[in-house]
Protein backbone atom coordinates (compact mmCIF):
# COMPACT_ATOMS: atom_id res chain seq x y z
CA UNK A 1 0.00 0.00 0.00
CA UNK A 2 1.59 3.46 -0.68
CA UNK A 3 2.40 6.01 2.24
CA UNK A 4 2.44 9.34 0.22
CA UNK A 5 0.04 11.64 1.87
CA UNK A 6 -1.02 9.17 4.24
CA UNK A 7 1.38 10.70 6.77
CA UNK A 8 1.56 14.40 5.24
CA UNK A 9 -1.68 14.75 6.26
CA UNK A 10 -0.82 14.53 10.24
CA UNK A 11 -0.62 18.35 11.96
CA UNK A 12 2.01 19.36 13.76
CA UNK A 13 1.31 22.44 15.10
CA UNK A 14 3.37 24.08 18.30
CA UNK A 15 2.05 21.97 20.60
CA UNK A 16 0.74 19.62 17.85
CA UNK A 17 -2.60 19.75 19.63
CA UNK A 18 -4.68 18.44 16.11
CA UNK A 19 -4.85 15.73 13.28
CA UNK A 20 -6.43 15.53 10.57
CA UNK A 21 -5.70 12.41 8.62
CA UNK A 22 -7.46 12.63 4.72
CA UNK A 23 -6.38 9.49 2.15
CA UNK A 24 -7.70 10.30 -1.13
CA UNK A 25 -7.77 7.82 -3.93
CA UNK A 26 -8.67 8.41 -7.79
CA UNK A 27 -10.14 6.56 -10.34
CA UNK A 28 -8.38 6.19 -13.62
CA UNK A 29 -10.65 5.61 -16.65
CA UNK A 30 -9.56 3.98 -19.33
CA UNK A 31 -11.15 4.25 -23.49
CA UNK A 32 -10.04 1.47 -26.09
CA UNK A 33 -11.06 2.44 -29.57
CA UNK A 34 -11.45 -0.64 -32.10
CA UNK A 35 -8.88 0.24 -35.27
CA UNK A 36 -9.71 -1.21 -38.80
CA UNK A 37 -7.72 -4.57 -39.12
CA UNK A 38 -4.50 -4.75 -40.75
CA UNK A 39 -3.40 -7.26 -43.36
CA UNK A 40 -1.98 -10.40 -42.63
CA UNK A 41 1.88 -9.86 -41.69
CA UNK A 42 3.91 -11.94 -43.58
CA UNK A 43 6.42 -14.33 -41.46
CA UNK A 44 9.89 -11.99 -41.81
CA UNK A 45 7.59 -9.10 -40.96
CA UNK A 46 6.13 -10.54 -37.84
CA UNK A 47 9.54 -12.25 -36.88
CA UNK A 48 10.92 -8.83 -37.17
CA UNK A 49 8.85 -7.20 -35.19
CA UNK A 50 9.26 -9.74 -31.64
CA UNK A 51 11.10 -7.54 -29.49
CA UNK A 52 12.48 -8.76 -26.22
CA UNK A 53 11.52 -7.50 -22.48
CA UNK A 54 14.25 -4.54 -21.76
CA UNK A 55 16.15 -4.98 -18.82
CA UNK A 56 14.70 -3.08 -16.03
CA UNK A 57 16.43 0.54 -15.31
CA UNK A 58 18.99 0.70 -12.07
CA UNK A 59 17.01 2.70 -9.42
CA UNK A 60 19.25 6.31 -9.18
CA UNK A 61 20.96 6.60 -5.93
CA UNK A 62 19.04 10.32 -5.18
CA UNK A 63 16.21 11.57 -7.13
CA UNK A 64 15.45 15.38 -7.71
CA UNK A 65 13.13 17.52 -7.58
CA UNK A 66 9.62 16.39 -6.93
CA UNK A 67 10.78 12.12 -6.99
CA UNK A 68 9.70 10.07 -4.60
CA UNK A 69 12.69 8.72 -2.29
CA UNK A 70 15.09 6.38 -3.64
CA UNK A 71 15.63 3.54 -1.30
CA UNK A 72 18.78 5.01 -1.45
CA UNK A 73 18.19 8.22 0.05
CA UNK A 74 15.32 6.57 2.43
CA UNK A 75 18.51 4.23 4.22
CA UNK A 76 20.55 7.12 4.29
CA UNK A 77 17.42 9.28 6.12
CA UNK A 78 16.52 6.18 8.48
CA UNK A 79 20.02 6.00 9.49
CA UNK A 80 19.96 9.92 10.22
CA UNK A 81 16.67 9.90 12.04
CA UNK A 82 17.03 6.98 14.26
CA UNK A 83 19.22 9.31 16.80
CA UNK A 84 21.39 7.53 19.83
CA UNK A 85 18.51 8.92 22.22
CA UNK A 86 15.75 7.06 20.06
CA UNK A 87 18.29 3.63 19.35
CA UNK A 88 18.82 3.35 23.03
CA UNK A 89 15.12 4.46 24.97
CA UNK A 90 12.61 3.83 22.43
CA UNK A 91 10.77 0.71 21.90
CA UNK A 92 9.47 -1.01 19.09
CA UNK A 93 6.29 -3.38 18.96
CA UNK A 94 8.07 -6.32 20.12
CA UNK A 95 9.80 -4.36 22.99
CA UNK A 96 13.36 -4.34 21.29
CA UNK A 97 15.45 -1.00 21.37
CA UNK A 98 14.62 1.25 19.13
CA UNK A 99 11.42 2.68 18.21
CA UNK A 100 9.21 1.18 15.81
CA UNK A 101 9.51 2.71 11.72
CA UNK A 102 7.03 2.96 10.00
CA UNK A 103 7.51 5.02 6.69
CA UNK A 104 9.39 7.64 5.07
CA UNK A 105 8.20 9.81 2.06
CA UNK A 106 9.68 12.91 0.27
CA UNK A 107 8.83 16.50 2.01
CA UNK A 108 8.07 18.44 -1.47
CA UNK A 109 8.00 21.78 -0.02
CA UNK A 110 11.38 21.97 1.38
CA UNK A 111 13.20 20.17 -1.42
CA UNK A 112 15.27 17.03 -1.20
CA UNK A 113 14.37 16.84 2.78
CA UNK A 114 12.77 13.34 4.07
CA UNK A 115 9.96 12.84 6.99
CA UNK A 116 10.83 10.03 9.15
CA UNK A 117 8.33 8.22 11.39
CA UNK A 118 9.10 6.31 13.86
CA UNK A 119 6.60 5.31 16.43
CA UNK A 120 8.05 4.57 20.12
CA UNK A 121 6.31 2.07 22.27
CA UNK A 122 8.13 2.98 25.64
CA UNK A 123 6.55 6.36 25.47
CA UNK A 124 3.34 6.12 23.35
CA UNK A 125 5.00 8.67 20.86
CA UNK A 126 4.62 9.32 17.51
CA UNK A 127 8.41 10.96 16.10
CA UNK A 128 8.41 12.96 12.68
CA UNK A 129 11.84 13.07 12.29
CA UNK A 130 13.16 15.84 9.06
CA UNK A 131 16.05 15.08 7.57
CA UNK A 132 17.92 17.25 4.81
CA UNK A 133 19.30 14.61 2.61
CA UNK A 134 21.76 17.67 1.23
CA UNK A 135 23.69 18.11 4.35
CA UNK A 136 23.40 14.65 6.16
CA UNK A 137 21.85 16.45 9.00
CA UNK A 138 18.78 16.17 11.08
CA UNK A 139 16.69 19.24 10.70
CA UNK A 140 13.68 19.17 12.77
CA UNK A 141 12.14 16.65 14.85
CA UNK A 142 8.80 16.51 16.35
CA UNK A 143 6.68 13.88 18.73
CA UNK A 144 3.26 14.09 19.93
CA UNK A 145 1.41 11.59 21.89
CA UNK A 146 -2.23 10.26 20.80
CA UNK A 147 -1.22 10.36 16.84
CA UNK A 148 -1.75 6.74 15.19
CA UNK A 149 -0.82 6.70 11.35
CA UNK A 150 -1.14 3.57 9.49
CA UNK A 151 0.13 0.75 10.83
CA UNK A 152 3.88 -1.08 10.17
CA UNK A 153 4.23 -4.63 8.81
CA UNK A 154 5.89 -5.88 11.54
CA UNK A 155 2.92 -4.40 13.56
CA UNK A 156 0.64 -6.31 11.30
CA UNK A 157 2.84 -9.45 12.46
CA UNK A 158 2.83 -8.98 15.58
CA UNK A 159 -0.87 -7.62 15.80
CA UNK A 160 -1.48 -11.73 14.27
CA UNK A 161 0.62 -13.22 16.78
CA UNK A 162 -0.86 -11.97 19.61
CA UNK A 163 -4.67 -12.90 18.03
CA UNK A 164 -3.91 -16.38 17.63
CA UNK A 165 -2.62 -17.24 21.07
CA UNK A 166 -5.82 -15.60 22.47
CA UNK A 167 -9.05 -18.01 22.96
CA UNK A 168 -10.74 -15.03 20.84
CA UNK A 169 -8.90 -16.59 17.76
CA UNK A 170 -11.49 -19.52 18.06
CA UNK A 171 -13.81 -18.34 15.76
CA UNK A 172 -11.33 -17.49 13.38
CA UNK A 173 -9.43 -20.68 12.95
CA UNK A 174 -12.93 -22.09 12.34
CA UNK A 175 -13.68 -20.27 9.36
CA UNK A 176 -9.74 -20.61 8.73
CA UNK A 177 -10.58 -24.40 8.17
CA UNK A 178 -13.80 -23.62 6.00
CA UNK A 179 -12.01 -21.74 3.72
CA UNK A 180 -9.33 -23.56 3.08
CA UNK A 181 -9.86 -27.22 4.79
CA UNK A 182 -6.93 -26.90 6.50
CA UNK A 183 -6.78 -26.66 10.75
CA UNK A 184 -4.71 -23.74 11.35
CA UNK A 185 -1.36 -25.13 12.44
CA UNK A 186 0.21 -20.77 12.53
CA UNK A 187 0.54 -17.77 10.96
CA UNK A 188 3.47 -19.68 7.89
CA UNK A 189 1.93 -18.32 4.87
CA UNK A 190 -0.55 -16.01 6.18
CA UNK A 191 -0.62 -12.31 5.15
CA UNK A 192 -2.79 -10.28 7.35
CA UNK A 193 -3.50 -6.46 6.67
CA UNK A 194 -3.84 -4.20 9.83
CA UNK A 195 -6.09 -0.91 10.27
CA UNK A 196 -5.25 1.42 13.09
CA UNK A 197 -8.53 1.55 15.34
CA UNK A 198 -9.42 4.23 17.35
CA UNK A 199 -12.34 3.93 19.95
CA UNK A 200 -16.35 5.26 19.50
CA UNK A 201 -18.23 6.91 22.39
CA UNK A 202 -20.20 3.29 22.44
CA UNK A 203 -17.57 1.30 22.28
CA UNK A 204 -17.05 -1.11 25.24
CA UNK A 205 -13.90 -3.36 25.46
CA UNK A 206 -11.63 -1.72 23.72
CA UNK A 207 -12.41 2.25 24.65
CA UNK A 208 -8.28 3.04 25.12
CA UNK A 209 -7.45 2.83 21.80
CA UNK A 210 -6.43 5.89 19.86
CA UNK A 211 -4.10 6.78 23.15
CA UNK A 212 -2.99 3.02 22.99
CA UNK A 213 -1.47 1.90 19.31
CA UNK A 214 -4.87 -0.40 18.60
CA UNK A 215 -5.46 -2.77 15.17
CA UNK A 216 -7.99 -4.27 13.76
CA UNK A 217 -7.24 -7.41 10.91
CA UNK A 218 -7.90 -9.10 7.47
CA UNK A 219 -6.41 -12.30 7.23
CA UNK A 220 -5.26 -13.48 3.56
CA UNK A 221 -4.99 -17.19 3.55
CA UNK A 222 -1.97 -18.64 1.39
CA UNK A 223 -4.00 -19.74 -1.03
CA UNK A 224 -5.73 -16.43 -1.08
CA UNK A 225 -8.91 -16.27 1.51
CA UNK A 226 -9.57 -13.68 3.21
CA UNK A 227 -10.70 -13.76 6.56
CA UNK A 228 -12.35 -11.09 8.10
CA UNK A 229 -12.36 -10.79 11.58
CA UNK A 230 -12.43 -6.39 12.20
CA UNK A 231 -14.83 -7.71 15.24
CA UNK A 232 -11.57 -8.17 17.25
CA UNK A 233 -9.35 -5.61 18.57
CA UNK A 234 -5.74 -6.24 19.18
CA UNK A 235 -4.12 -3.67 21.83
CA UNK A 236 -0.28 -3.54 20.55
CA UNK A 237 0.55 -1.20 23.56
CA UNK A 238 -1.16 -3.44 26.37
CA UNK A 239 -0.61 -6.80 24.29
CA UNK A 240 -4.28 -7.79 24.47
CA UNK A 241 -6.97 -8.86 22.30
CA UNK A 242 -10.56 -7.52 22.90
CA UNK A 243 -14.00 -8.36 20.90
CA UNK A 244 -16.26 -5.24 19.92
CA UNK A 245 -19.43 -5.10 21.70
Amino acid sequence: MPTVDRYRKWGWGLGIATVTAVTAYSLASWQANAAPSAPPASPAAAEQARVSDPSPVPEAATGTGSDPLTSTEVDKARAIALTPQLAANARDVTGKAGPEYLAAELDEETGRQAEVYYYDYQAGKLYKQVVDLKTGKLAKSYSAAGMQPPASPQEAKTALELFVANPLSADFKAAFRKATGKTFAGTDGIEPIAHIYTSKPADRGATQCGKSRCVQLIVKTADGHFINVTEIVIDLSGRTVARLK
